[in-house]
């Protein structure tokens, strides 16, 4: 049962009538390159909150969104919630285009998917989904970033407990009771692991990242509501220890 104050993963549902129209307009001209869309195509399925299946030219295409991460369906309730919102912003026979930035090493295509405008984006907005920084690359970064920041601060879906939920790299690796910040996916680029050491509260004061010592530890305290690590508030803590 959730605590008193506490939003629930359907935290921002109310909100949906009104961001949805802001992030489903036209693509905007200061995204430049990003708005450049590719040949329509039909959803026919949503696997879950990053995951669809569309028919393009005939073929069955299975598409990874790319930038993004949402929960893993396992991740009860706020998995499920998030292919929920994935599904009313796609619905079955609806047409999209993409935008491929890659194949993945299971023969997925990543992709930006846009039906007036960027889902990719709608769902970090929504707070359905946490910006993939390993990839961020391959998007508008400021755009994800600042999307990110907005459903963090109205505590949307994944943010409605402090610091947000496990991260879902995290809790494939992790398994469901565990926390570990180190083992970045695999599906295009590899990423060296890092361990997590223990981290000491200095008395009477607040944690330091010299003291911490790790960047891996000092993301899993960002998570734990330890907001003065994000100096610059891009939801990354103690980038001097990468």
């Amino acid at each position: 049962m959730a605590g008193r104050g506490l939003a629930t993963p359907h935290s921002g549902m109310r909100q949906l009538t009104t961001a949805v129209p802001v992030l489903l307009g036209p693509c905007l001209a200061a995204l430049g390159p990003f708005c450049q869309l590719a040949s329509a195509a039909t959803v026919v399925s949503i696997g879950d909150g990053d995951t669809i299946s569309v028919l393009e030219r005939g073929q069955t295409l299975k598409v990874r969104l790319a930038c993004i991460d949402a929960p893993e369906t396992t991740q009860r309730p706020f998995g499920l919630a998030s292919r929920n919102h994935l599904r009313s912003l796609l619905p079955l026979g609806s047409t999209v285009s993409l935008r491929v930035k890659a194949l993945d090493r299971y023969g997925r295509s990543v992709a930006e998917v846009f039906s007036r405008g960027s889902i990719n984006l709608a769902m970090v907005q929504l707070g359905q989904a946490f910006v993939y920084r390993p990839y961020l690359g391959r998007c508008d970064r400021g755009a994800y970033l600042a999307a990110e920041r907005q459903a963090q601060s109205q505590r949307l879906g994944v943010w409605a407990v402090p610091g947000g939920i496990t991260r879902p790299w995290d809790f494939r690796h992790g398994g469901a009771g565990q926390r570990r910040f180190a083992t970045q996916p695999a599906p295009l680029t590899p990423i060296r692991t890092v361990a997590s050491p223990p981290a000491l509260l200095p008395s009477g004061g607040a944690y330091t990242c010299t003291q911490i010592g790790s960047f891996a530890r000092a993301q899993e305290l960002l998570r734990q509501g330890h907001s003065d690590l994000d100096r610059n508030g891009d939801g990354v803590a103690c980038e001097s220890l990468r």
